[in-house]
Order: C-alpha cells, then sequence, then structure tokens
C-alpha cells in the first residue's frame, strides 16, 4: 500500500515495483488531490483501492489487508495514517518524518519493536550501518548534510538570499518546503529529532557533518573506535527498496559506485552561527511533548513567508525560535494537544510576519 502515491517518494516506489513485478502486489493508492494520476497508477498496476486525502487513507489503511504501508505524505497530516497502520499491525515504511517528529511519544508507544522501517536516506543508511553492532556498543551516530545551496556562507552573507537561490539545491530534486528545510539545515535537524526517536540514541550521541558530494548517506561510530558508514549515488530508490523489503535487499535497484574513477569527499563541521536549526531542534526534541509539534508547524509558515516575500532568509529560523520560546507545553500528549499546539504556533508565527 502506497500513500502519497503521486508524489516523488510515491513514483519511485512505483518503478521500484516495476523492476520486480513478481514481488509485489499493490493493494491501495492513496493521493492527496491528483486523481488523474492515481486513475492512470491504479490502471497500470491494476489496484481495487484508490483514495484522495488523509481521510482516505486512513480507512484504507484500518480496512484493506497489506504488509507493507509506506507513508509518503508530505507533511504533519501524515500522522493519522502513521497511527492507522501501526494499530492495524502493519510494517510502516516511513517517509513522512514529520508524523514520528509531531507524534513522538504517541507513535513509539504504539510502534512494535521493528515494525517502522525508516525510508529517509540517512536514516536508512543508519539501520543498514547499525546492523554492525549491538545497541550497548553505538558511541554515536554522524548524520551527513549536502550543506545545500548556501554552504559556506556566512550569516550575514544569508541575509539577503532569494527563494530562488534557496530552492536551488545541489543533489536533490525535492519540493519548496523539503528544499528549503534543507537550505536552513531545519530539515537535518528534524531528521536528529528522527534518529533520536527510531534509534534511542541520546542527542549528545547525534552529530551532524556536512558532506557535499552526499555519497555517504549517514555513519555509526562504534565504542571501539570503528566507524561503519553507508555509501551510494544519490538516488532514494534505494531506501525505498530497502523500505519494502526490510532487511533482505532488491537488485536491480540503484547503480553503484564508479571505483574505476578518482573522487574526492569532503566533509566539514556545520557553522551553528549561520544555520542555528541544528541547536533549535535539539532543543525542541530535549523538551519532548508538543515542542517538536511547534517547532515543524512554525517552520511551515516561516517558508511560506519566506516565500512571499515577508521574511528574509534567516527569519526563518529566527522565527521558529520566537514561537518555540512562547510555547507552554501542555502535560499530556494527545492528537488534540498536538492539533491544538500546531494551530497556536501558526498563529502565532503570522502575529510575527505580520509586526
Amino acid at each position: 500500500m502506497i500513500l502519497g502515491s503521486t508524489g516523488s517518494i510515491g513514483e519511485q516506489a512505483l518503478d521500484v515495483i516495476r523492476r520486480h513485478p513478481d514481488r509485489f502486489e499493490i493493494v491501495g493508492l492513496v493521493t492527496g488531490s491528483n486523481a488523474a494520476r492515481l486513475a492512470e497508477q491504479a490502471a497500470e498496476f491494476g489496484v481495487e483501492h484508490t483514495g484522495l486525502g488523509v481521510d482516505a487513507a486512513v480507512q484504507i489503511v484500518r480496512d484493506v489487508e497489506a504488509d507493507v504501508v509506506l507513508n509518503g505524505i508530505t507533511g504533519s497530516v501524515g500522522l493519522a495514517p502513521t497511527i492507522a497502520a501501526l494499530e492495524a499491525g502493519r510494517t510502516l515504511a516511513l517517509a513522512n518524518k514529520e508524523s514520528l517528529i509531531v507524534g513522538g511519544e504517541l507513535v513509539q508507544r504504539l510502534a512494535a519493536p521493528g515494525q517502522i522501517v525508516p525510508v529517509d536516506s540517512e536514516h536508512s543508511a543508519l539501520a543498514q550501518a547499525l546492523r554492525s553492532g549491538t545497541h550497548s556498543e553505538v558511541r554515536r551516530l554522524v548524520l551527513t548534510a549536502s550543506g545545500g545551496p548556501f554552504r559556506g556562507r556566512t550569516r550575514a552573507e544569508l541575509a539577503n538570499v532569494t527563494p530562488a537561490e534557496a530552492l536551488a539545491h545541489p543533489t536533490w530534486d525535492m519540493g519548496r518546503v523539503v528544499t528549503t528545510n534543507s537550505a536552513t539545515l531545519v530539515n537535518k535537524g528534524l531528521e536528529v529529532i528522527e534518529a533520536h526517536l527510531l534509534f534511542d540514541i541520546a542527542y549528545e550521541q547525534i552529530e551532524v557533518v556536512v558532506h557535499p558530494q552526499s555519497i555517504v548517506h549517514s555513519m555509526v561510530e562504534f565504542i571501539d573506535g570503528s566507524t561503519i558508514a553507508q555509501a551510494s549515488p544519490p538516488d532514494m530508490r534505494l531506501p525505498i527498496a530497502l523500505g519494502l523489503t526490510w532487511p533482505e535487499r532488491l537488485s536491480n535497484i540503484g547503480e553503484p559506485i564508479d571505483w574505476t574513477r578518482a573522487a574526492t569527499w569532503e566533509f566539514e563541521p556545520v557553522d551553528n552561527d549561520a544555520f542555528p536549526a541544528l541547536n533549535l531542534a535539539k532543543q525542541v526534541g530535549e523538551a519532548r511533548g508538543t515542542y517538536p509539534a511547534v517547532f515543524n508547524a512554525a517552520n511551515e509558515e516561516a517558508v511560506d513567508a519566506f516565500h512571499d516575500g515577508k521574511i528574509p532568509f534567516t527569519g526563518i529560523v529566527d522565527a521558529v525560535s520566537e514561537v518555540v520560546d512562547r510555547h507552554d507545553a501542555p502535560g499530556e500528549l494527545t492528537l488534540e494537544s498536538l492539533a491544538e499546539a500546531e494551530a497556536w504556533a501558526r498563529a502565532e508565527a503570522h502575529t510575527l510576519f505580520a509586526g
């Protein structure tokens, strides 16, 4: 079952399935609004159960038997289908990081061991590398970041960058929010929270390093000094395929590294003055409760405000930080308190843009 079937993750998942038609049967397809493309997909793969929107996703996940549900929905609206998949006992191939980050302890409580398989390239890399040792042998997780289009620029140099420049990612082809989040490193901050929740590793043991070539997707450092890295040319079909068949690997998915050609891989520390999103993400992750939901919602509004010309590029994380500072998290984490916190964060962010 594929949720978000007409988006980037969904289309690439269908490409994986085309390469191995004997291994998969698609029992359900759901997308947000692209009904015409959904109909084409359903006709090609002979899918009986299809739907539009989050409510349809929740209903189909509950009612239609599936071994694996791939959640490729964008944004925190993916939380409800994530919860439905876990409650139904499906293996959840999770590309919708926001649902885990926003849902936090709710999702953790529902998930059985091994029920969530990460599809983000960084977390898939960590899951692969972690098979080299036990949990107690891990010294730290190292997530790699491309650095986005503004790698090497100072905070002062970032003040006047344009939306078009922010969308010119050097490696990945993504949507507006995710691409902008990559430029601010908010996306990497979300991935730090996700890594903590997925692998139960303390925040002080999770680091980020800039790797502009995007060949090493993440690394695990063990207590004996060994570091295990997962490397491959950037191609999301590889982690998607692993998400569908974990821990088994499929053939004919991605091109391997060409070791006959000379290459240089660079690794640099993050400039936290120019890119404060990582430290802020760790702060909200450690605060738990509804703080990550507030962080995510305020950021989505700030990204829109930047692209609408209301705030500068550096104002995105500044606004998120201000909203987080104003937040007073409720004691109990529920779907209702999460919805209230998100609505409050969006409204609070707009007061900043109006001012």
